[in-house]
């Protein structure tokens, strides 16, 4: 059982990769994939890049060619529910990409036009380790709930109210609906975490990439006692 973990940018994956035994690099599309050992699990772990292509491309990539059984996608995201605070932590229930704008052919916002489904739910297990792992290793507020996601940098505050009222999610960023989906259609469970860098209404940290270092050795935290928890049960049940 190979676990895929994915990061946008540079800094989301440094930990893992300072944490990780054996890492051996390649590279497929111009994306670096870094196979190795973490917490006692083979993982393949990998920057996506920012935007939805780069996270659905690589997704893609991780099941075709590295044969994952399970994806995580960890980073940062703007708080859209009010009782988030900066450093707070968001588990997906489920994700929507919240720029798929149809509405002038008859479909929903967000709704993907003649595809099944534009809801893309997380896996169950995964989703209830994230939130024990998060609430043993943290002391932040942790939250499951809807991600959001789009290719744009939302800073306006009118837009993130209206986002949160109309689609009810607790986040927003550029990548995990993308990965939801790629995951949804090759049927490969996934789980996104994500630490509240702002209120994407344009305040932030003073010291931002400080804060997603902060952030980033929260995620490998969590995510290496969900690898711990999983193989625990993988053992415990002969896989």
């Amino acid at each position: 059982m190979t676990i895929g973990i994915i990061g946008a940018m540079v800094e989301e994956v440094e930990r893992y990769r300072e944490a990780m035994r054996g890492e051996r690099e390649t590279r497929h599309a111009g994306i670096p994939f870094y196979r190795g050992e973490l917490a006692g699990r083979d993982v393949v772990v990998c920057k996506s890049g920012v935007g939805k292509v780069n996270a659905a491309v690589c997704t893609q990539l991780l099941i075709d060619r590295f044969q994952v059984s399970r994806i995580v996608f960890t980073g940062v995201a703007g708080a859209l529910h009010p009782e988030l605070e900066i450093g707070d932590i968001v588990v997906s229930r489920d994700c929507v990409q919240h720029d798929v704008d149809a509405t002038a052919l008859g479909f929903q916002r967000g709704e993907i036009p003649f595809h099944p489904k534009w809801v893309f739910e997380a896996d169950p297990q995964l989703v209830a380790l994230a939130e024990r792992a998060a609430r043993r290793v943290t002391e932040v507020r942790v939250m499951t709930g809807r991600v959001l996601s789009g290719d744009q940098f939302v800073t306006d505050r009118d837009k993130a109210r209206g986002l949160h009222e109309q689609f009810g999610g607790l986040c927003l960023e550029m990548e995990g609906a993308a990965v939801a989906q790629v995951c949804d259609m090759n049927g490969v469970p996934f789980v996104v975490i994500r630490s509240m860098s702002d209120k994407a209404d344009g305040s932030a940290p003073v010291d931002f990439p400080a804060f997603v270092k902060l952030a980033s050795r929260r995620s490998c935290e969590v995510v290496c006692a969900m690898l711990e928890e999983l193989e625990a049960t993988s053992a415990g049940r002969g896989e």
